[in-house]
């Protein structure tokens, strides 16, 4: 039983929802994982979750997690629909609100043993948080890059 972290930019595009099934397919299929944790702050996130929840009809062993960096006390927020459970890391540490999502991110790659990341430029948390796995050697299996264009830009995409 693997664990696995998405990480994202909010403003991604739809045309890595196809890729996202994928890799998610990978992962279950070909890594063992049955747990996937993932956020709730945009495109990619809400991505992620679309591509578990199908992959769910086809795996019902697989659960899906909304990963909370505020605590549920002092920001309410009901289960969504299609998701499993709700897992806020800090029940025996305090962290100040304003590093609450990096240090989230952070203490979810520490902790999973796949991560699941798009992000092409280092800019923002997404890419940070990239880098931070890369510097702490979090990955498992092989890094795998894929080129996508949009009407916008051409970047490259890691996914582990």
């Amino acid at each position: 039983m693997g664990s696995c972290f998405f990480i994202g930019h909010h403003d991604a595009g739809k045309e890595l929802l196809p890729l996202l099934a994928e890799v998610v397919e990978r992962h279950i299929t070909e890594y063992g994982v049955t747990d996937f944790f993932v956020g709730h702050y945009g495109n990619f996130d809400s991505m992620a979750a679309h591509a578990v929840k199908e992959a769910k009809k086809r795996y019902p062993e697989v659960h899906l997690v909304l990963v909370l960096p505020y605590h549920p006390a002092i920001r309410p927020i009901e289960k969504p629909d299609g998701f499993d459970s709700t897992y806020y890391p800090w029940e025996e540490n305090r962290i100040p609100k304003r590093l609450a999502i990096v240090k989230t991110n952070q203490r979810m790659v520490d902790d999973c043993q796949y991560l699941i990341a798009h992000a092409w430029h280092y800019l923002g948390g997404s890419g940070q948080i990239v880098e931070y796995a890369r510097k702490r050697e979090k990955r498992v299996g092989s890094m795998l890059k894929i080129w996508l264009k949009t009407a916008r830009k051409r970047y490259i995409s890691t996914i582990w």
